[in-house]
């Protein structure tokens, strides 16, 4: 029997998704993996449908790396809606409770945000996709179910006032991969004594694409690109290397280039004394990543 003919073209890079209102990830994703035709692609890391922002999609062999984009560092702007606790921390939930809010003065504000800057720990919430016992947590919690959770320790590098107008404050988070924007915002809307919801959510950074230095793509202009064909949709692709730009780049001879391929750690003249490293052939074409082990050789790592 043959094999399979796999759907779709073969297209590669990397998309810098502005994801809509309303949206899941993945039927994003869905959404531009049909207009592209392409074979293969997957995103990193999900937003609620009801955040938006940059969604960093990938397709064909970028999707070989994008665990650097989903263990990345990430930045929001928040609008916390104080004085109001709903049931999953944002505005889909019901209310649950409510408390006044005019006690809260922007010094209060800045004074709770400095406590949580560093590392500390968070509990997921029920309305999340975390795992237990093979069951989300979000249809546990749709079924009125609470189980006990474990608390998990993330890194949040900086929060920023940008603005109070009561009942709202608006924040800038800078955090780990792995923190719950909802779960942040309700705690501070606790440790402000009246509690709080995220009343609006947008994804600004994903690792090295910060928003006004990268281009984020809307859906209404890959449609467009969509009836002018795919050279037009192509374009509107950054190369996968883009999300590597930490690792620093290696150019191979065609020797080393060819021994890394068959899985041998090489020597390098020149290249760094430790960490991963992006390496080109001769012709300056992406091959993957390395590791520069404790003898100097580069291991290769992840290879296209």
């Amino acid at each position: 029997m043959g094999r399979r003919r796999s759907r779709g073209r073969a297209v590669n890079g990397i998309l810098l998704l502005d994801k809509p209102l309303g949206l899941s990830s993945n039927h994003a994703l869905q959404q531009v993996k049909r207009r592209f035709d392409a074979a293969k692609a997957g995103h990193t890391g999900s937003l609620d449908p009801l955040a938006t922002g940059l969604l960093p999609l990938c397709f064909g062999h970028s999707t070989k790396f994008s665990a650097f984009l989903l263990d990345a560092d990430k930045r929001y702007l928040v609008r916390v809606r104080l004085g109001v606790r709903t049931e999953t921390a944002d505005a889909e939930g019901e209310v649950v409770a409510t408390a006044p809010t005019d006690h809260v003065t922007a010094a209060a504000v800045r004074e709770v945000l400095v406590g949580f800057v560093g590392s500390i720990e968070q509990l997921p919430p029920m309305y999340s996709a975390v795992k237990h016992q093979g069951q989300r947590l979000y249809r546990l919690a749709r079924a009125g179910q609470e189980v006990v959770r474990a608390p998990r320790r993330i890194q949040i590098y900086a929060l920023e006032l940008l603005g109070l107008d009561l009942p709202d404050l608006e924040i800038m988070v800078h955090c780990s991969k792995g923190t719950y924007v909802r779960t942040l915002a309700e705690d501070i809307g606790a440790q402000l004594g009246c509690g709080g919801h995220v009343a609006a959510l947008r994804r600004t950074a994903v690792g090295p694409y910060v928003e006004g230095s990268s281009r984020f793509i809307e859906m209404a202009t890959i449609e467009a690109a969509a009836e002018q064909g795919s050279a037009a949709l192509d374009a509107l692709l950054l190369p996968l290397d883009s999300m590597l730009d930490h690792c620093a780049p290696l150019r191979l001879s065609a020797d080393a280039a060819f021994y890394l391929g068959q899985g041998q750690p090489v020597l390098i003249p020149q290249a760094p004394t430790a960490g991963l490293v992006r390496l080109y052939d001769v012709s300056g074409h992406f091959l993957g990543i390395g590791e520069i082990l404790d003898d100097g050789r580069v291991q290769p790592k992840r290879l296209i």
